[in-house]
């Protein structure tokens, strides 16, 4: 895809952030917005801000994790644009806990939002970006989809999960010679809010750790959008963000399993 004039984009998770910066990228490039969120009042922001960018885009709430509701809005927004060409599944959210302290109802959560609100919304669009004769579908996993980090278990196998399921639907796409491309999205620490949204166990300061992640965020969500579509124009199957993801990526693919004894050593000294 490397014209997104006229392109209808679909965005989970965009009343801020990432999914609020890559609908404004979007804009600036001629795509049409069809922007969700829980929060309908932050993604109708969003919406406006698109629309004095000289975009079309409609604000829908949506709550991923429901399966019914996702379906019903792919509908919606084929009978409200006409057709869907790119979707960016970005809702997401955090959560520290060691294994051993985890709730299963935060595991579930985690899942439930991560794992499952990016399967329902690939599975309920992808028939209209296939027909759409020119398509991106877009995961939003995270580096600690790439490697797994000590008090992240839960985080990062949800984000494993989106890992396995995006690029087998890429490979998927090109065996059966459909023209839609397929990215898997790994942004390292993101000047958002997710870590002040985020959960951790009982035994742990949820606001320290969010303040610990803005001390080490170094990417700005404009700059994280610029790349995330820049990759989908040149059909990148995997698109690193930052220099702590393009990192975590190194040392994964030249350690091996053994990028787990730097990782372990580092953490000891901040858990």
């Amino acid at each position: 895809m490397k014209d997104f004039r006229g392109k209808v984009a679909v965005i989970t998770g965009a009343g801020a952030g990432i999914g609020r910066a890559v609908a404004l990228e979007l804009a600036r490039n001629g795509a049409q917005l069809a922007l969700s969120g829980r929060n309908l009042d932050s993604v109708a922001e969003t919406a406006a801000l698109c629309e004095k960018e000289g975009a079309k885009a409609r604000a829908y709430r949506l709550d991923v994790t429901d399966r019914a509701a996702v379906y019903a809005h792919a509908d919606e927004v084929v009978a409200d644009f006409g057709q869907v060409n790119i979707v960016v599944n970005n809702a997401g959210v955090s959560l520290t806990a060691n294994i051993e302290d985890v709730t299963w109802e935060d595991l579930e959560w985690i899942f439930g939002i991560n794992f499952w609100g990016t399967a329902h919304g690939t599975k309920a669009f992808l028939p209209h970006v296939i027909a759409s004769g020119d398509g991106h579908i877009a995961n939003v996993s995270s580096m600690f989809g790439l490697v797994a980090c000590p008090s992240q278990g839960g985080y990062s196998s949800s984000k494993y999960a989106m890992h396995g399921f995006t690029d087998a639907l890429r490979q998927e796409m090109i065996i059966s010679g459909y023209n839609v491309g397929v990215s898997s999205v790994h942004p390292g620490m993101i000047k958002t809010e997710i870590a002040w949204k985020a959960r951790a166990s009982a035994n742990r300061d949820r606001d320290a750790l969010a303040a610990n992640f803005d001390k080490l965020a170094k990417t700005t969500p404009q700059q994280c959008a610029h790349t995330i579509v820049e990759g989908m124009r040149k059909n990148k199957p995997l698109i690193l963000i930052g220099s702590d993801a393009k990192a975590m990526n190194w040392m994964r693919r030249i350690l091996g399993s053994a990028y787990m004894k730097p990782l372990t050593a580092q953490m000891r000294k901040e858990i």
